[in-house]
């Protein structure tokens, strides 16, 4: 940190003291002045009457006195933004509360993803704290950096460090400084022996460097943050990277995943040997995404694939409807052909999937993955379907409701009342499961739109949600005989 920086920081420190609240507290007259000097602040952005706001804020207020007292002190501070932040908050896209960014000098660097905890708060600044990128001096500094870095290394060579190609590496660091790491260096040996002056290069690590591609990518674009960031993550996995559970959400898809024993600490060599037949056929498919992933990391997938964890080894295709799975060994041959098929759209979905009930004419229908379409993705009839887990205690509460509400509506022909293990059965990218029950409506018509049931869990409650949401009036079991039987007493 700079002494300007330092004391920025100091003075922001002193102002808090000075107040009641470690918290600062910022407006749309003061952001500028208060935030242009600090090397790093957390601003959380709130509304006085938000409930999640309030819970947030003794939180808030004990992580800021902590990181007050950390070496380096890293201020944090809220805007009001129904009042004095109004302009602030609109500037940087506050639409919820409390949102949580961190600013840099004064400008927008990342949205906040940690905890909201106090200690939370605190490891994850903590974290942010110093230089987003490492300046080594040496040539020998760096060869020391590249050998121990486990990960892929973004390295800026520069001749001044103030020019606008460092300056965009810069940005591009402190946005990126928790999925990436960024070394740089101005010195002039360093860059000469490496052979690199003013630009940014992408460095594989060491272990997985191999005679089939590559291991260095340097950037060639303009000197701006977010095409350095674009080029990064389009690029930093090689021609087949190594997905982990950690990075796995940076693959994009369509994806080719190869799965075997990876591990680059006591067998490089038997790690690479997988890899570089992979390697040999990604080169073929430029316009495809190819990784290697540890067989017992990513189990799961594997047992969602319907292969087995014996195998030596096994692969597999994501892409946005779903995934494929290779049913022959692993060869390159036979990694190729897979792909092939892909591109010629000869290859099927693979539907992790109970059998298809023989006899489904009960009140609750049952769905699995090779019926689902057929039944929830119907669309002349409106669907309410139940995600739940053969464990879940509050599962085995609502089902005896559940199929109450089912004997209600069985001569509705516009209705169906379903349920589906989703422990047992893909789902479809929109049905997102995080606990069970998970209900969702899926009306006619709009199937490409399930609304998630928030409603309550009485037969009632179900009954009054489906009349108001219904496309059709429900037929529902006992209500026209209600009806019939008024009627007859009126007659009387």
């Amino acid at each position: 940190m700079t002494a300007r920086l330092l004391l920025g920081s100091l003075l922001l420190v002193a102002i808090a003291m000075a107040q009641d609240s470690d918290v600062i507290e910022l407006g749309d007259d003061n952001f500028t002045e208060k935030t242009k000097d600090v090397d790093m602040m957390l601003i959380e952005f709130f509304a006085p009457w938000c409930g999640h706001c309030k819970r947030l804020a003794p939180e808030y207020e004990k992580a800021a006195t902590q990181l007050l007292n950390s070496d380096p002190p890293v201020p944090i501070a809220k805007m009001d933004c129904t009042e004095r932040g109004k302009a602030t908050c609109s500037k940087y896209g506050v639409s919820g509360y409390p949102t949580l960014k961190i600013f840099r000098n004064g400008e927008f660097s990342s949205d906040y993803q940690g905890p909201r905890t106090a200690d939370g708060i605190v490891s994850t600044m903590s974290k942010q704290a110093g230089p987003s990128a490492v300046e080594v001096t040496s040539a020998d500094q760096l060869k020391a950096k590249l050998e121990k870095y486990n990960d892929h290394c973004i390295v800026g060579f520069f001749s001044d460090g103030g020019n606008e190609v460092a300056k965009a590496f810069h940005k591009a660091a402190d946005s990126e400084r928790e999925t990436f790491k960024f070394v740089f260096t101005v010195d002039a040996d360093t860059a000469a022996e490496y052979g690199y002056n003013d630009q940014i290069v992408i460095f594989q690590p060491v272990k997985m460097i191999t005679k089939m591609e590559p291991s260095q990518l340097a950037y060639d674009g303009d000197a701006n943050s977010k095409a350095i960031i674009e080029f990064v993550k389009a690029n930093f996995m090689g021609l087949a990277g190594l997905r982990t559970t950690d990075n796995a959400v940076l693959f994009e898809k369509p994806l080719v995943v190869v799965y075997f024993d990876i591990d680059y600490e006591r067998n490089p060599k038997g790690s690479n040997y997988w890899r570089n037949r992979v390697i040999k056929v990604a080169k073929e498919f430029p316009d495809i995404n190819f990784c290697v992933s540890d067989k017992t990391a990513f189990n799961k997938e594997l047992t969602d694939l319907g292969q087995s964890s014996e195998a030596a080894v096994a692969a597999g295709i994501y892409d946005n409807s779903g995934k494929y799975s290779m049913e022959t060994d692993f060869s390159v041959d036979n990694l190729r052909q897979f792909v092939e098929q892909y591109n010629a759209g000869e290859l099927e979905l693979y539907i992790k999937s109970e059998p298809v009930p023989e006899d489904n004419n009960g009140p609750v229908t049952v769905v699995v993955g090779k019926n689902f379409d057929e039944i929830v993705n119907d669309d002349t009839k409106d669907v309410l379907i139940e995600f739940y887990a053969p464990w879940c205690g509050h599962c085995k509460s609502l089902a005896p409701i559940y199929e109450e509400l089912g004997e209600k509506l069985m001569d509705d022909p516009n209705i169906v009342i379903a349920k589906c293990d989703a422990t047992a059965n893909d789902l479809p990218p929109s049905y997102e499961v995080r606990g069970f029950p998970t209900l969702f409506w899926v009306p006619a018509g709009k199937k490409d739109s399930p609304v998630k049931y928030e409603g309550g869990r009485e037969v009632a409650d179900f009954i009054k949600y489906i009349k108001d949401n219904a496309t059709n009036p429900p037929i529902i079991a006992g209500e026209k005989d209600k009806k019939n039987s008024k009627k007859s007493k009126k007659e009387l």
